[in-house]
């Protein structure tokens, strides 16, 4: 329904398939949180991408006639490897690695690194230029995220008492890694499909992780991760909304509407995951959270304007 509806009109379907990856990353982010406490980083990325490698396949086939990416050229072949491997393997590496030492709360704060990021590179790069409507929205949803997440302990302003630096490191480096990622798919890609661009992504980060995984001698955890029926159900959810669905609305964004504006819209994943986190978790939501959510949501309509 929603590919149809981008179809129709492609005026702001950017900004909207953004704002759809957004809703399908916060599904993702609770589902990958929990399989990663129970198997494993390295369990968790190979076999969701090998569920996610299975369904654009039978997408593809279906809306293509295409199985596979035949059909892409050998420019976007080696630019969305390229992006495959700095997004899928290194910078989700690190981000689902942060999850059991932060939380994927706190990790998707430092996410909202990642637009900054990506609208340094994308000028650098692909010489996009944002507009100062843009600005404004992009710092109005960061500044909604920030009001959100940060909390008052003890009249001192703080994310969580016992922080783990390295799970912050962690999260920062899958920033960068989605940030690179981001805009080398936008210029490997070019006018290619986006899910077949996933695809392409997707393959590569297979045999990224089927290295890594050799080198590291992790092969046993991803076997007995199968034992895990729970871990599994997290793994295989999170794949069909996260490098299924997330990662080709994210492509089909990027297409659209410059990387900056995109990736600051899908930034707005730690507000949606209120939400959830209240009716699934029990957990207690603030005023200053509800605040955050209402500045964030201004910030996107302002960038749909």
């Amino acid at each position: 329904m929603c590919i149809f509806v981008l179809k129709k009109d492609m005026h702001q379907s950017g900004e909207f398939a953004a704002l759809l990856t957004a809703v399908f990353w916060t599904v993702t982010a609770l589902a990958f949180e929990s399989a990663t406490k129970r198997v494993g980083t390295y369990a968790v990325n190979i076999i969701r991408l090998c569920i996610a490698f299975v369904l654009l396949s039978l997408l593809n086939q279906v809306l293509r006639g295409h199985s596979l990416p035949s059909d892409a050229t050998s420019f976007s072949w080696f630019w969305l490897s390229i992006s495959g491997l700095i997004g899928f393997v290194l910078g989700d590496l690190f981000l689902f690695g942060s999850y059991p030492l932060i939380g994927s709360r706190l990790a998707m704060l430092v996410m909202t690194l990642v637009p900054p990021m990506t609208t340094v590179i994308g000028k650098l790069m692909l010489h996009e230029d944002i507009h100062l409507k843009g600005i404004i929205g992009m710092l109005l949803v960061l500044t909604g995220i920030i009001i959100a997440i940060i909390s008052r302990e003890n009249g001192k302003t703080t994310f969580k008492s016992g922080i783990s630096v390295k799970g912050l490191v962690f999260a920062f480096l899958g920033a960068v890694g989605q940030a690179f990622g981001l805009v080398t798919s936008k210029y490997g890609m070019g006018e290619y499909n986006a899910f077949a661009s996933t695809q392409i992504r997707t393959i590569a980060g297979i045999i990224g992780f089927v290295v890594l995984i050799t080198i590291m001698r992790k092969w046993n955890s991803v076997f007995l991760a199968f034992n895990d029926k729970n871990a599994i159900k997290g793994i295989s959810l999170g794949a069909f909304f996260g490098p299924f669905l997330g990662v080709s609305f994210s492509l089909i964004a990027i297409k659209y509407t410059e990387t900056g504006i995109a990736s600051t819209i899908m930034a707005i994943v730690p507000v949606l995951i209120i939400a959830p986190s209240i009716l699934i978790n029990k957990q207690k939501v603030s005023l200053r959270e509800i605040i955050g959510a209402v500045v964030s949501v201004c910030g996107v309509a302002l960038l749909f304007l």
